[in-house]
């Protein structure tokens, strides 16, 4: 092939790295075609806010290591993964003036860069990544690449749209409550939540929320997802927990068909008063139609702990209380205080209410949703479930605006995340997998949830999943 920008973009990073590794092409030649993307279609979807092109060119012709993806650019998400002397702005206006930069690497730069692949830039998120739609007013809107009128999602909109669009296959990704699966719903990617503890926080944190955030990576192909997840997962020494290491690679488990699976299907939104859109349900019924045809046993079931109101009101007291340590953290070091106006309106909000919860009622949350999270994960251990699948979001990717509106958006924001952070809490991975697009040539990503733990499974039944409907050659109209 000729190796320019408009072949190797439509690669995932397997294939880009088997043509480095054939001698096909060089680090060097990918890294340049991620440039020239970025340059062609950044202005239109507003993915990349911190360019790194001239370490990066540094980075290709030095000695990578040799490993699964080595010479493949990405970019990573300004938030959660740190790089020693690069900004780390968290989409936040406070952070910005102060053009604050980490001192540090997090581990898991490190363990991103021992699969071989060289960060080309840090891409957009929404203010503290508390949100799920990517409209920071420190660095404006990421647009769809599907449609630029649309959200690409949140809060690792800006890696999704860059991966979609082909400036790079992979890029880094965090989830606290839906913030890897619901971007990779709305941009037509893969995108695994991993289970609790399987990636590591250090060294600045042991656990996020609770334990609902976690690190990730969004992609094109089943693939890609678990050779990273082979690289990034692991215990590191401090971690207050870890997850069960797997019995082979996760790679290893994309050969394999998965035997029989009993799978129960979730087709409608679990709040009152919220109706969800026929395409999200149409979703669900295609993907179980397909499921059967495959030979797994389907049947209308669910948890029916997810039905439980209270878990929002719990979950939220979680995120309120971390916003407003958050920010009295980041007083600390920039030296001043945020003021209303370097906050938006939404943590602001956040911080109000974090600051009125006592000590007491802080833990009385955490153990209420420690009991719900036994009663919901109950439904796979004591009811003989491998699966649960749902609508990732109850709506397709919304219109810019319809989330971030200062007077609705909290209330559209319940409405459309039903399926999403009650997987953050009990700990289990959960994949986005692209299986629906609308009529009007909008994806709409289905969600599949394991046990704890059970990665393997997931990454088995999305391989054959894929295998059986095959979305690689789905490219939007914005693309490299």
């Amino acid at each position: 092939m000729g190796n320019d920008a408009s072949e190797l973009s439509g690669l995932d990073a397997t294939d880009q790295a088997e043509l480095v590794r054939s001698g096909q092409a060089s680090p060097s030649e990918l890294v340049e075609a991620a440039i020239a993307t970025i340059v062609a279609l950044n202005g239109e979807v507003n993915a990349v806010i911190h360019q790194r092109f001239e370490r990066a060119r540094e980075e290709a012709v030095g000695p990578l290591p040799d490993g699964p993806f080595r010479g493949v650019p990405i970019v990573v998400k300004d938030l959660s993964l740190r790089m020693a002397g690069e900004p780390y702005h968290c989409g936040s206006r406070f952070l910005k003036a102060a053009d604050h930069r980490s001192d540090h690497d997090s581990y898991l730069t490190r363990r991103f860069r021992a699969t071989g692949v060289v960060v080309v830039g840090r891409t957009n998120t929404p203010e503290f990544g508390s949100t799920v739609t990517t409209e920071p007013l420190a660095y404006g809107a990421t647009r769809n690449p599907w449609n630029l009128a649309r959200s690409t999602g949140g809060s690792s909109g800006g890696s999704a749209a860059a991966v979609a669009c082909g400036m790079v296959p992979l890029a880094h990704a965090t989830d606290g409550g839906g913030s890897i699966r619901v971007p990779a719903s709305e941009c037509g990617l893969v995108g695994l939540k991993p289970s609790r503890g399987r990636v590591t926080h250090g060294p600045d944190l042991g656990e996020g929320w609770m334990g609902a955030t976690t690190d990730g990576v969004l992609s094109r192909s089943v693939r890609d997802t678990a050779a990273a997840l082979d690289g990034i997962s692991g215990y590191e020494p401090g971690d207050p927990y870890t997850a069960p290491p797997p019995l082979r690679p996760f790679v290893a488990e994309l050969a394999d068909e998965p035997s029989e699976l009993r799978i129960g299907l979730l087709d409608h939104p679990l709040a009152d008063g919220v109706t969800g859109h026929p395409e999200c349900r149409a979703a669900v019924v295609e993907a179980g139609n397909l499921l059967e045809a495959l030979g797994h046993r389907v049947e209308l079931d669910h948890p029916v702990a997810l039905e439980e109101p209270e878990f929002n009101e719990r979950f939220v007291t979680i995120v309120a209380v971390t916003t407003a340590h958050d920010l009295d953290r980041w007083e600390a070091v920039i030296g001043r205080a945020p003021t209303d106006e370097d906050v938006e309106r939404g943590n602001l909000a956040l911080r109000g209410m974090g600051r009125k919860v006592s000590g007491a009622a802080y833990l009385d949350a955490v153990n209420w949703l420690h009991a719900w999270s036994r009663r919901a994960q109950a439904w796979w251990a004591e009811g003989g479930f491998d699966v649960l699948v749902t609508p990732t979001l109850a709506v397709p990717p919304p219109e810019l605006g319809y989330l971030s509106d200062p007077e609705l958006g909290g209330r559209r924001l319940r409405e459309v995340l039903q399926y999403t952070s009650q997987f953050n809490i009990t700990g289990q991975p959960a994949i986005s997998l692209p299986l629906h697009w609308t009529a009007d040539g909008l994806p709409v990503g289905v969600q599949f949830v394991a046990r704890y733990g059970a990665e393997d499974v997931l990454l088995r039944l999305a391989a054959q999943l894929e295998r059986a409907q095959p979305w690689a050659g789905r490219r939007p109209p914005v693309r490299g």
